[in-house]
């Protein structure tokens, strides 16, 4: 018994399995994990050691070295990227990408081992290195908190109060907090009394560090038990700090009269945040992963609720960016959409196949949909902009299957066939061929799905889906769509020759017939249009992935390396100020000193620099973008003349960093910084279609070098270290230790007065002391002076090589695929010294890194299916024949893109895989009947003509369907290219699948060909 006839006999089973996945996809739509994008893993982790004092080439040289030499050991890394700055290392390790997310604990634990081995290589002034994996954690729900009029220490009790309760919400797996005021305790000694009286640095240090220190007492026994002694208590205020006495040379002089204390912010943050102008702090909410964003963002938005009344008046939350709520609105979207494709399916059946055959095929759609959610929601794949993208995508194959069989079934039982034969006939003619095309559909996906990269793991779950989905359509179209036909459709005694005598079939057997007879011109005319189209598809523009469609939008700003951060705050002041006064801006976040954190998957926050500037800007609407975007680049780049101004759209997708980048590299600074500005030459001669050029090392930073006399300064006791406190002392302030307020470390900090803002004119004069000597002595007498030179500040390194890259961005709506064939050959003509190499990054290395690893796996792919195709119909011929068509499937295409203007991006390739596995769908289905109708005896050209009609509604309806159940996705940033893709070329498809098909049948049998026409030649003679 066939299983089409088991589904009819066995009713019961059968109503079970569609009330399972009814029932099902309810319940997998209420607890399925819901997502903005789906979750890729960074394989990447952040190395951050401290070396104060150092240069930059020295940290690069004494710190960074060390550490990527270690790493480097480890076959896991891909590559190493290391940026230098003054007193600071951070390495940069980016894993292979074949290892996947669960690995990753493991390789983190290995490269914890390997920084400490390299730890003993360190220099002993050097900062224990800190290994940062969480580097790709995403706070989705993320709020600027204003709070004006509270004093800095009431801010951070207000911050603090509120982390504190939202971690303890159900769901929350972290919450981040950045911009909080930075605040020190200042002891800003009177110069002239303590070089008098001759008080070392040391010992006010000495008496400062100790004023709240946490120190053992000891314990004793007493009866028998240790009772522990509390150490006595420190200067827990700012006025006992300023009343602590110090003990010099027998004497005690209080801190008063040789200082002045003060408690304020520090002069130079490293972080400044704003919103709407006002200063903020952020809070970062990250849900526990794979669980429902959206339920988890409506209880931290509860919690919030209630805990605001507990807060301050005043306080305010505004919110950045809530993922629950576009999660939310994506997922209804998605209904509506699912909904309107669902209605465009029945209603173009009802309109073409009767309304029975149209509620039988909506009815196993819709189940087919719900079932694959409830199977979604069993295998844990998260809903999420690609996963609903890949049921619309899916829907044209979904739809085919369930047309094949009720097609089939409806004509049998016309002919007066029970439906039971009639399931028997059609599944025992249809099930193989479906199920082997199912098969290859899926095929033609697993390339993306099972990609290594982080495309492929962004793009797994559309691989996932349309395979769970098309393989429960095939399924269901063996099985339900049989029950519901014996339910809906009627016996009849219609004529075999009634079914295909309409219009529409007749005037498609003539133009077929004429096809057939002139098979020679329409093989070349199909040659000649194919290779127009590839010529046009040339033209295409391309990308690789599209602007997303929330309404934000970025500025970057960065002044000259050395520049102070609040001249940067000036400059953003600037731009806050326009932007209020414009209506089409819903709100502006400031941050400077570093980007925001990480509250989208494809947001890449920048490097903390004291130099830049950033700005989240939101719209109310999408369209409002590239007007008001426009403007402020105008305003941007003609008011803030002494910095670097850009604006950047939010992408989809992996990726990101500049459009247009090019690496030098090499050992020597100087010939790498000529290098670039040789590049910065030939780009701006190539292409009038590139800005905001840059180098990632940026300028080079005025530093004033002193030049150490050795000879005196060994003759007056004072050694290198000693002028460095001493200069330190007399410009920033020296550290000395802590003040300790609730859970609050306040450092305090020794300077002399206001030197710092003397300009460097004071440093001869500064005092320094000697240990020796017991007293101070100017600075001029152990130096011979002071020079100013121009040192790299900023050192980039790859692979343990230093790396200069040049970056450049494109103006709004121009292509970067487009502007990099003009400017690479330009580029590559730079000649390289020996030992220096160049490579290409920015998109074109994103875009060409996919796709290489898209095609490893495509092979595979590739020879699944065409072994598949092969199986199925046990020659090679037929296969070949529906091979054929595959390379005329890019006609369509580009016909589509070209008629729209958009480009071929990474989806769009999607859409042509997805076009591919229709197509060579319905040719398997199609050549499969030309055979069963040849093998029934019937002449062969007139097999050709009635296998290749009686397949003319199930291939037309299925484009049909396919192609209007993709105008939801117009409109749709991420998916408008791939609709467009499909749209276009499954309409020419269909074209090929209808003419081509058996054309090329008819051309490929030329023994059977001749021995119909000498047996129609008999019959007529």
């Amino acid at each position: 018994m066939s299983i089409a006839r088991a589904s009819i006999e066995k009713a019961l089973i059968t109503w079970l399995l569609m009330l399972t996945c009814l029932l099902g996809g309810v319940w997998g739509f209420a607890t399925i994990g819901r997502l903005e994008d789906p979750a890729f893993t960074l394989k990447n982790a952040i190395i951050i050691t401290q070396y104060p004092g150092a240069s930059a080439e020295q940290v690069a040289r004494e710190v960074s070295e060390p550490i990527e030499s270690e790493i480097q050991k480890m076959g896991e890394i891909d590559f190493i990227t290391s940026s230098n700055k003054p007193g600071v290392s951070r390495v940069s390790v980016n894993i292979d990408m074949t290892y996947d997310g669960d690995e990753l604990p493991a390789i983190w634990n290995k490269l914890r081992n390997r920084v400490a081995d390299a730890q003993r290589n360190l220099p002993p002034e050097a900062g224990t290195p800190i290994v940062n994996d969480t580097f790709g954690d995403v706070f989705g729900v993320f709020y600027a908190v204003t709070a004006p009029g509270f004093t800095d220490a009431e801010v951070h009790e207000i911050s603090e109060y509120l982390r504190r309760e939202l971690l303890a919400v159900e769901g929350v797996a972290d919450v981040a907090v950045a911009g909080l005021p930075s605040e020190a305790v200042y002891v800003d000694a009177r110069t002239s009394i303590i070089t008098n009286l001759g008080i070392g640095p040391q010992a006010i240090a000495g008496a400062l560090s100790n004023t709240d220190s946490r120190t053992q007492a000891g314990s004793v026994t007493r009866n028998g038990q240790d009772v522990r002694i509390q150490a006595p208590e420190g200067s827990d205020t700012v006025d006992e700090i300023a009343n602590l006495t110090i003990g010099i040379g027998g004497e005690v002089i209080d801190l008063l009269d040789l200082a002045t204390v003060t408690r304020s912010r520090v002069d130079e943050p490293t972080e400044i945040i704003r919103f709407q102008g006002q200063d903020a702090f952020t809070l970062g909410v990250a849900g526990k992963a794979d669980l429902n964003i959206v339920e988890v963002g409506k209880r931290v938005d509860a919690r919030l609720d209630e805990i605001l009344h507990d807060v301050p008046a005043g306080v305010e939350l505004h919110p950045i960016y809530q993922q629950h709520v576009v999660v939310d609105e994506a997922s209804n979207a998605f209904l509506w959409n699912l909904a309107m494709s669902v209605a465009i399916v029945v209603i173009v059946l009802a309109l073409f196949m009767g309304w029975r055959a149209s509620i039988v095929v909506g009815a196993t759609l819709l189940l087919t949909v719900v079932g694959t959610v409830f199977l979604m929601a069993i295998f844990g794949i998260e809903m999420e902009r690609i996963s609903l993208g890949a049921l619309i995508i899916a829907m044209g194959m979904l739809v085919d299957n369930a047309i094949v069989v009720a097609e089939g079934m409806q004509g049998d039982m016309a002919r007066g066939k029970s439906s039971g034969d009639a399931a028997q006939d059609v599944a025992s003619k249809t099930q193989v061929p479906l199920l082997g095309a199912t098969v290859i559909g899926i095929m033609a996906f697993a390339g993306i799905g099972l990609s290594p990269d982080a495309t492929g793991e962004f793009l797994f779950s559309l691989f996932a889906v349309i395979g769970i989905s098309l393989l429960l359509s095939w399924v269901l179209a063996i099985t339900a769509t049989p029950l519901l036909a014996h339910y809906l459709f009627k016996v009849g005694t219609q004529g075999e020759g009634d079914l295909y005598g309409g219009p529409l079939f007749r005037a498609y057997r003539a133009t077929l017939s004429a096809a057939l007879t002139l098979r020679h011109l329409v093989i070349l005319g199909l040659i000649g249009v194919t290779a127009a189209c590839y010529i046009g598809f040339g033209q295409v523009k391309q990308q690789f992935f599209p602007d997303s469609n929330t309404p934000l939008f970025y500025v970057h700003y960065k002044l000259p390396q050395g520049a102070s951060i609040n001249q940067v705050s000036d400059d953003m002041a600037v731009l806050e100020d326009w932007l209020a006064a414009r209506e089409d801006v819903a709100s502006v976040t400031t941050f400077i000193g570093g980007g925001a954190t990480r509250f989208m998957l494809t947001y890449a926050p920048e490097e903390a620099l004291p130099t830049y500037g950033h700005l989240i800007i939101r719209t109310d609407r999408l369209d409002q973008i590239p007007p008001l975007r426009a403007e402020l680049e105008a305003f941007g780049r003609a008011t803030l003349t002494s910095g670097e101004f850009r604006t950047e759209r939010l992408a989809f997708g992996p990726g990101g960093g500049a459009p247009i980048a090019v690496r030098f590299s090499g050992p020597d600074p100087v010939v790498l910084r000529d290098l670039a500005e040789q590049a910065e030459t030939a780009l701006i001669g190539a292409s009038d279609q590139l800005q905001d050029l840059r180098t990632d090392w940026r300028e080079r930073e005025l530093v004033i070098v002193p030049r150490f006399a050795d000879e005196r300064a060994k003759a007056a006791g004072v050694g290198r270290d000693d002028l460095a406190q001493a200069l330190q002392l007399g410009t920033d302030g020296m550290q000395v230790g802590y003040y300790r307020e609730a859970d609050r470390l306040i450092p305090i900090i020794v300077r002399a007065g206001d030197a710092r803002v003397q300009g460097g004119t004071h440093l001869s004069d500064l005092p320094v002391y000697s240990d020796a000597a017991g007293a101070y002595l100017p600075v001029a007498q152990i130096v011979d002076g002071f020079e100013w030179e121009a040192q790299n500040t900023f050192l980039v390194r790859r692979d343990r090589v230093p790396t200069i890259t040049v970056q450049a961005g494109v103006p709004a709506g121009v292509n970067a695929a487009t502007v990099f064939t003009q400017i690479r050959p330009t580029v590559e003509a730079i000649a390289l010294p020996e030992g220096y190499k160049m490579e290409w990054g920015g998109e074109y290395e994103n875009s060409t890194d996919a796709q290489a690893s898209l095609g490893k796996q495509l092979p595979l792919s590739l020879i699944i299916m065409v072994l598949i195709s092969v199986l199925l119909f046990g020659t090679i011929r037929q296969p070949v024949i529906i091979w054929l068509l595959v390379p005329m499937s890019v006609n369509g295409v580009a016909i589509g893109l070209l008629g729209t203007g958009l480009p071929f991006s990474f989806t769009a390739l999607l859409g042509l895989l997805s076009l591919s596995g229709m197509l060579i769908k319905n040719g398997i289905v199609l050549v499969e009947e030309i055979d069963l109708v040849r093998a029934e005896g019937v002449p062969f050209r007139q097999a050709v003509l009635d296998a290749s009609t009686s397949r003319l509604r199930p291939v037309v309806l299925a484009a049909a369907t396919t192609i209007l159940g993709m105008i939801p996705l117009l409109s749709d940033a991420f998916f408008a290219s791939m609709a467009v893709t499909i749209m276009g070329g499954l309409g020419f498809a269909s074209i090929l699948t209808l003419i081509a098909a058996p054309v090329f049948y008819y051309s490929f049998f030329p023994k059977a060909r001749k021995e119909d026409a000498a047996a129609r030649k008999a019959a007529r003679a």
